[in-house]
């Protein structure tokens, strides 16, 4: 459609040819404002009518959008031998006549014209802002008609013989079917814009309107999910239980070179009676929960190797070093092994403590 020439588009569409022109309804436009000035001038040109009228819009007939009126329309319509006729005045309901018997519609809205046709032996809806026609079937017409009419259309029924087209003559041969009602002229350019719009900006907006709540997460996501972080506390727990047993041998590496250092000092060496009883004191505390920190931490190994001869062959590598079978000892096995002296290294001390 070209412009607001939807009346122009509506003539050429139930003729199916280009009758008319918009030069050519303008003329019909001016023709019908010349009789209408010169019947109110009959009454006077002096009346406060004919004054009143002349001061009205240049045309009531047609304005500079490309609006033409309904007069001007059935005027030109007259030339083919055509008449309008108001489809639900009483005078036409009074006929009773079947809306599937008719041949053509014009329907009117403020200023929109569309024309409704028959093309052979179907109906079309030929509106000049549908990108092509829409087919209508006859058991939809009347409802199609009826829903105009609530939404405040007006409609005429053309009444004559049409001129012959080519449309017609091969709908009469055979019918179509029309699998997807055509779009809107502006409703096709309105998709191609959203279809343009970047990718990022679509997520955006699905993201704001529906934020993700945890809720659609698949059961076997959860599950691994689940799985990995139960693996990484067990690793985290194996992690501090290495790290304390490090400390504790350090310690106990300590004690056990405090103990070296003070039975190779002279014993003549005099030292206040008060400081010789906290440090023994001190000495032997700190050896209780030595020994009963390794003597737990023994246990709770046995109990997780069920190995009987674990303890007997950890001695005997830590008293007899064996060869290095190139670098396969584990850093458990170090470990064991080095907790192992430590714990040998204690009770040496202690039983000499305990013969002196």
């Amino acid at each position: 459609q070209e412009g607001s020439l939807c009346a122009q588009h509506c003539l050429n569409n139930l003729l199916q040819g280009e009758y008319f022109s918009p030069v050519e309804l303008s003329s019909i436009a001016q023709q019908l404002d010349e009789e209408e000035r010169m019947r109110m001038a009959e009454g006077g040109v002096s009346s406060e009518e004919y004054r009143t009228f002349l001061q009205q819009q240049p045309s009531v007939n047609m304005d500079d959008s490309g609006f033409f009126s309904i007069q001007v329309i059935s005027n030109a319509l007259k030339v083919w031998g055509l008449e309008l006729i108001l489809f639900n005045s009483p005078e036409y309901q009074r006929l009773g006549i079947d809306p599937i018997n008719e041949k053509s519609f014009i329907c009117n809205y403020k200023e929109h014209w569309f024309t409704v046709r028959k093309l052979g032996k179907q109906w079309f809806n030929l509106n000049s802002l549908l990108m092509g026609p829409e087919l209508i079937s006859d058991t939809y017409l009347a409802l199609f008609l009826a829903q105009l009419q609530q939404e405040g259309y007006s409609i005429f029924v053309v009444k004559g013989d049409l001129p012959d087209c080519e449309a017609d003559q091969l709908l009469q041969m055979i019918r179509v079917q029309q699998m997807q009602r055509p779009k809107l002229i502006g409703e096709e350019a309105a998709q191609s814009r959203d279809q343009r719009l970047p990718r990022s900006d679509v997520d955006q907006a699905i993201e704001v309107n529906h934020p993700f709540d945890g809720t659609g997460m698949l059961d076997e996501d959860e599950e691994n999910f689940q799985r990995a972080l139960a693996l990484s506390r067990q690793e985290i727990d194996m992690e501090d239980e290495e790290a304390d047993l490090r400390r504790a041998i350090q310690l106990s590496m300590q004690g056990s070179r405090r103990t070296e250092l003070s039975g190779s000092l002279p014993q003549n060496v005099p030292q206040s009676s008060h400081s010789s009883q906290t440090d023994s004191l001190s000495s032997e505390e700190l050896r209780r929960r030595r020994q009963a920190y390794f003597e737990k931490q023994q246990q709770q190994l046995q109990q997780q190797d069920r190995t009987p001869n674990l303890q007997e062959k950890a001695t005997l590598s830590s008293s007899t070093p064996e060869p290095d079978g190139g670098g396969d000892m584990s850093e458990e096995d170090m470990l064991q092994a080095a907790m192992n002296m430590s714990l040998e290294s204690v009770r040496n001390h202690l039983n000499s403590e305990e013969e002196k």
